[in-house]
């Protein structure tokens, strides 16, 4: 008699697979010329992890050589549900394509400033009397999400951007970011050229906590050179010491930021200045070059939201197909920050029952 896999064994396999999909698609990135091009998908797709846009990514461009998606970029992906919600339902045959979805568990405690004193709680258990609630990161299971083209029904609406002119900068995007660097407590001048600043474009002083942009070039490069200057006050000022222990990728991160931020508006990002990955990934001690990829995609990408959550600008969409209305749970405080992963794939009652320990809690999915 044939022995049958069991529940558990079958979703350990499909984690198994993810996690070799994915270290797959970082090597890639190691290996290859793609950290732009991948930066700006995932600027596209902002309501994922980084992780799980390089999953989407090259699953999605494996369905096209095969044939089954017609475009070679994906447009809104979303859980088979959620494309019910819209009137729209996945085309029969069309497999989903697989990404790492959290598990949450609930913890409680009565003194959360003691770290000890916090408990998971039972699924029914509530908390008890003066307890905080609080829902943390405890694990990963496999889910699945399906591209707009990949399912069929009601129209889906398109959300109208403006559409920029060579060298434009998208309305109100310098006066947005201008005033986040003013939030931070850092002043902004204009310089006549490049000349007052040894050549350079823009340049941050964190001692006298002022951030020098060039008038001279056009309001598009203007803007993303602030950018990328804010992306260096919030990752490598003097409140973050250990960013001056990776000097070479100090410029990696801003300029990624940037990059992700002017992708976010629509912006021609091929003119952005990234060095060849290989050159910056091998530079950290103690980590692996797949490791340091990751980590700079998780910082990245968590800099670069913090900012766009700010400007009250057009932007691009993030994935999410227009009209999606989230649930009241799609947005967890996982260890002190908020996690915008979606959670909702195929129905599956083995995959809450059976989950992964999140090796990479807190750091993203």
């Amino acid at each position: 008699m044939a022995h049958q896999r069991s529940d558990a064994d079958v979703t350990e396999a499909k984690l198994d697979r993810l996690h070799a999909q994915l270290a797959g698609a970082v090597a890639d990135l190691v290996t290859g010329d793609d950290w732009k091009r991948a930066l700006a998908f995932a600027a596209r797709f902002r309501s994922r992890s980084f992780n799980n846009t390089l999953l989407i990514w090259m699953q999605h461009a494996a369905a096209f050589e095969q044939g089954r998606v017609s475009e070679p970029t994906p447009t809104y992906v979303a859980g088979f549900r959620q494309w019910l919600t819209l009137g729209r339902s996945v085309d029969r045959g069309q497999p989903g394509y697989m990404i790492l979805a959290p598990v949450l568990g609930r913890f409680a405690s009565s003194t959360p400033q003691i770290a000890e004193s916090w408990r998971r709680l039972a699924p029914r258990e509530t908390p008890g009397r003066g307890e905080v609630l609080q829902s943390r990161l405890v694990g990963v299971r496999p889910a699945y999400v399906w591209d707009a083209s990949q399912t069929s029904g009601a129209p889906i609406p398109e959300v109208p951007l403006p559409h920029l002119l060579e060298g434009e900068a998208p309305v109100g995007m310098w006066d947005g970011l201008a005033a986040l660097v003013r939030e931070r407590g850092y002043s902004l001048r204009l310089v006549d050229s490049s000349r007052d600043l040894g050549g350079a474009n823009g340049m941050t002083d964190y001692l006298t906590r002022m951030v020098t942009i060039r008038g001279d070039i056009d309001p598009a490069a203007r803007a993303k050179t602030l950018a990328h200057e804010l992306a260096h006050v919030d990752l490598h000022g003097p409140d973050h010491p250990e960013s001056s222990l990776h000097r070479g990728i100090t410029e990696v991160e801003a300029e990624s930021v940037a990059l992700m931020i002017g992708a976010a508006h629509g912006l021609d990002t091929a003119g952005y200045t990234i060095p060849y990955v290989s050159s910056w990934a091998t530079t950290v001690d103690g980590k692996t070059p797949a490791e340091v990829v990751q980590a700079t995609g998780d910082r990245v990408r968590s800099a670069a939201l913090a900012i766009l959550a700010h400007l009250h600008t057009p932007q691009v969409g993030s994935g999410d197909p227009p009209g999606l209305t989230r649930e009241p749970h799609a947005n967890p405080t996982v260890r002190g920050r908020a996690s915008a992963e979606i959670d909702d794939g195929r129905p599956s009652t083995s995959d809450k029952r059976h989950v992964r320990r999140a090796a990479t809690a807190g750091r993203g999915l």
